[in-house]
């Protein structure tokens, strides 16, 4: 076990692509966008996440669920899509993600364990709900944090200041897991302990600060902080 790790008591876990797969709003409207699928949804996925920076920068603050809309209708306008009520059927499915295979069992072992169980996430109260929701997900969680108790996004530091003060613990007493390498930075900086989970083999960002401990998936996250085998 890593020596960071030992005084863990609580885990916080990111939403969107570590817990949810965000590209599964997409797939399940696969065959109505064809071969523009894929693209669509990365290049959904994508602006969603710079607008939030961007809208952070220049102050201009508006809910995930707005930017997640912007987003995509960058992204069909870009693709020439415009099939009537794919764009409502999309954000609908978007409410309703599926999450990784392995989400229900590894918290369902941090939770036996004693762990306190949080999201923090750039998505708004009522998509959380619902996402957490329709997932099965809600009995696993203590707190569900969203970036709209600030009114900024992540990275910046006043979000993971959200989860210190909702658990009540020091920084270094949480384990913070994401798939997104800037919000592994972001956390890291703040003074989280830091678990990325680097699903698609992604390379390192270069930033300033980084990750504790690299997965492949949540399996093994009881066991890198000491709670041995299922």
């Amino acid at each position: 076990m890593e020596q960071s790790f030992e005084e863990i008591r609580a885990c916080v876990f990111d939403a969107y692509g570590t817990l949810f797969d965000v590209h599964s709003a997409v797939g399940a409207h696969h065959e109505r966008l064809g071969p523009f699928s894929e693209s669509v949804s990365a290049m959904w996925r994508a602006k969603q996440l710079e607008y939030t920076w961007l809208r952070s920068l220049m102050g201009r603050h508006a809910d995930f669920w707005e930017v997640t809309e912007e987003a995509l209708d960058y992204a069909l306008s870009s693709h020439d899509v415009f099939e009537a009520g794919l764009r409502d059927d999309l954000m609908h499915a978007y409410l309703r993600l599926e999450c990784y295979a392995e989400v229900p069992a590894a918290l369902d072992r941090l939770r036996s364990a004693g762990m306190k169980l949080a999201i923090l996430s750039n998505g708004s109260p009522p998509m959380l709900e619902a996402a957490v929701g329709s997932a099965g997900l809600t009995a696993h969680f203590d707190q569900v944090l969203s970036v709209e108790s600030v009114g900024i996004y992540k990275p910046d530091p006043r979000v993971y200041r959200l989860a210190t003060d909702a658990l009540g613990v020091q920084p270094e007493q949480i384990s913070f897991q994401s798939s997104n390498g800037w919000d592994i930075a972001g956390a890291a900086s703040f003074g989280l302990r830091t678990v990325w989970i680097n699903r698609f083999a992604q390379q390192r960002e270069r930033l300033p600060t980084g990750p504790d401990v690299e997965l492949k998936s949540l399996d093994s996250l009881p066991g890198v902080l000491g709670l041995g085998s299922p």
